[in-house]
């Protein structure tokens, strides 16, 4: 992955460059690394769906929406049928993948998650379930009285594919416990996903700033993704954005004022220059809109993300940026890159270009 001739930043670099590096330079440093590691010019996409299968939720995070306890009218859990009904719908517009994540529910046991992720992948076994956050796991294993390795095997057994990197936020336990004092800790966070990678589960690396840190605590994230990536390769991609404050209990109490778009390139480039054992490194046009996304991959980004036929967690709070196949094509073009859909692995299922 590494070139051999490319010097690995130190965070004292990294924090240079996040404070004192033009926009500009951060763009063509950013663009020069991504055109190593990806020579062809192809950016790719996914087309699938959120599917929340509940938004039953006990963690109470300060910086959510989206969550209801359970005695709130308007709490759910999803039945098969709905979520066979959502999948049908997904595969009507050729997509290959559902990002299956819901609230922490204080009662569901392995067994229901076995059941469910059993259900799905008899009947859809075109698809690919990438699913369930590690704070999900942790509590289905507590919950249940397993381990944690235990909950992953099991689940992968019964056709999970993936796990995605939701609830890592800033992998700072002081800031965690602001943003977040039930969540799990950051030790705890990597060795989910550690355990993960371990039993050949791959994952993606997640990064929500805009609240509370400061630059050192986000280079330090970053620090901590790169060393487990260096100790077991299993992060597919790296995914940041922006908090969404609408609706949010954080928003209430401290005043925290949106990110420019500034900030999410300047981090965005710096990311792709620090993380240089990450291949992919995703877009989120979703909080940032459809043009700051395009302008994502002048920035280091070279995946799009995905269509998001449903998306409800940051809607809920504010972000409803929309986006369909034909849009991504022609953004991608624009820029002189070529389009292609992909799957969950990253593997090209359809070229755009000649």
């Amino acid at each position: 992955m590494k070139n051999k001739n490319f010097k690995r930043l130190t965070n004292e670099e990294a924090l240079d460059l996040i404070q004192n590096t033009s926009l500009l330079d951060l763009s063509l440093m950013a663009s020069e690394r991504k055109q190593e590691i990806h020579p062809e010019k192809i950016t790719t996409f996914v087309v699938d769906r959120n599917i929340n299968y509940t938004n039953i939720c006990w963690v109470d995070c300060k910086f959510c929406a989206f969550y209801r306890h359970a005695k709130d009218d308007d709490a759910y859990v999803l039945t098969h049928k709905d979520i066979d009904q959502k999948i049908d719908e997904l595969l009507e517009i050729g997509g290959t993948q559902i990002l299956f994540q819901g609230g922490v529910h204080p009662k569901l046991k392995i067994e229901w998650y076995e059941e469910l992720v059993d259900h799905i992948h008899t009947k859809y076994p075109q698809v690919t379930i990438h699913g369930f956050s590690s704070i999900e796991i942790d509590f289905i294993a507590k919950l249940s009285k397993i381990s944690v390795e235990e909950v992953l095997i099991r689940l992968k057994n019964k056709g999970l594919s993936s796990i995605p990197g939701a609830g890592a936020e800033i992998l700072n336990d002081k800031v965690r416990d602001i943003i977040a004092p039930k969540k799990m800790d950051t030790k705890e966070w990597l060795e989910v996903h550690r355990l993960a990678h371990l039993n050949d589960i791959k994952s993606t690396a997640t990064m929500m700033f805009g609240t509370i840190e400061t630059d050192k605590q986000i280079i330090e994230h970053w620090e901590k993704i790169r060393e487990l990536q260096d100790e077991t390769g299993g992060f597919r991609a790296f995914i940041m954005w922006s908090f969404q404050s609408a609706h949010t209990k954080l928003a209430e109490e401290l005043y925290i004022p949106p990110q420019s778009s500034n900030r999410y390139l300047r981090l965005l480039a710096v990311a792709r220059l620090y993380l240089d054992n990450f291949q992919n490194i995703q877009s989120s046009w979703v909080t940032q809109g459809s043009y700051i996304g395009q302008m994502a991959l002048k920035f280091g980004a070279n995946d799009l993300g995905s269509t998001m036929m449903e998306e409800n967690v940051v809607s809920a709070a504010g972000a409803t940026n929309r986006m369909n196949q034909n849009e991504m094509i022609k953004l991608i073009k624009d820029i002189g890159e070529n389009p292609a859909k992909r799957d969950t692995a990253y593997n090209i299922l359809e070229k755009y270009y000649e």
